[in-house]
């Protein structure tokens, strides 16, 4: 696949028990970037943190949250993050969306074959 030097960064924060359709969000978000063929997502869980509301969600076990925080990073190119743009506007009833410029230094494929930017 084919990601251009100057990218978007594109992050979600939600909830862990946030749901799209009796699916989990964050799963809804990355299968719906797949199915538009992104480069990739990663999801990342906090172990604390807090939004628009001020409640404080941990993992701390005196206080064990069944709701921790999620990140879902999306890289890719101007154009591919418009196309998904709409569907998390849907999707995302509670939470941040953040889009960024990134430099993407590098982007390969596990067999080697890739080479720099651009090339995949």
């Amino acid at each position: 696949m084919k990601i251009p030097e100057e990218g978007y960064l594109l992050r979600v924060f939600i909830g862990e028990s946030d749901q799209w359709q009796s699916t989990p969000l964050y799963e809804a978000i990355v299968l719906k970037a797949r199915e538009l063929q992104m480069a990739g997502a990663t999801v990342l869980r906090g172990p604390m943190g807090f939004g628009a509301q001020s409640r404080v969600h941990t993992s701390k076990i005196l206080r064990l949250s069944t709701d921790l925080p999620i990140i879902v990073e999306i890289v890719d190119s101007k154009d591919k993050i418009d196309q998904l743009m709409p569907h998390i506007d849907a999707m995302v009833q509670e939470g941040m969306v953040t889009l960024e410029e990134v430099k993407v230094v590098k982007y390969r494929a596990s067999d080697g074959k890739a080479g720099e930017v651009g090339s995949c």
